[in-house]
């Protein structure tokens, strides 16, 4: 917040901060109802319509899936895939990344994590804006299973080398340079792309990484 704030500005801010506190029990009370902390899951996240996510739910049905997105459209369109091919272990949510990893804590552990071409926010000024931070990486390793792997991909050549220097000096991240993607299926946005790069980066134990 500005340091003089107008009391509009504080109240829109307060606001704010009470929506987002709501959503996060609502999230939190989904988490409890539909999934198991004993089960690690398929998380990912910007995951637009689906495509991806449902083709991986139909190759590995015994898997729990769940898909998370900020664009209500979006989601609509997921869920009616995966309930057209009676994926029931498969779910989309509306969601900010942030406000899902906190309902997640205690409720459910994920291995394997995907996000599939973000948003690059290309200029200097917006770079703030990119899911991949350092907050963001510390959230995601204490949902994270020790050795569970987190998967990255663009078109961007800054955004790559921006999250493989995050994952580089983050603590709870080691990056696999060798590590191939556990799963390949063309996402709506992937078609129109010419090229792309990939980063698979393991959860560390706290601690761990010198």
């Amino acid at each position: 917040m500005p340091e003089q704030a107008t009391f509009t500005e504080l109240d829109s801010y307060a606001a704010a901060q009470a929506r987002s506190r709501q959503r996060r029990r609502e999230l939190a009370n989904w988490c409890r109802e539909h999934l198991d902390p004993s089960e690690p899951i398929v998380l990912e996240f910007g995951c637009g319509h689906g495509h991806f996510l449902t083709a991986f739910a139909q190759a590995h049905p015994e898997r729990r899936c769940v898909g998370v997105d900020i664009m209500t459209k979006r989601i609509e369109k997921a869920t009616a895939k995966a309930a057209k091919r009676g994926l029931d272990r498969l779910h989309f949510l509306k969601a900010e990344a942030d406000e899902f990893l906190d309902a997640l804590q205690g409720h459910a552990r994920a291995d394997l994590v995907f996000m599939l071409f973000p948003d690059p926010w290309p200029k200097k000024r917006h770079f703030k804006h990119r899911m991949v931070q350092d907050g963001f990486l510390h959230e995601l390793a204490a949902i994270t299973v020790p050795g569970g792997r987190f998967c990255y991909r663009t078109d961007h050549n800054g955004y790559h080398f921006w999250t493989a220097d995050h994952l580089y000096r983050h603590p709870r991240w080691e990056l696999d340079p060798a590590e191939p993607g556990p799963f390949e299926q063309e996402t709506h946005f992937q078609g129109y792309m010419e090229a792309y790069r990939s980063l698979v980066a393991r959860a560390l134990p706290r601690n761990l990484k010198p």
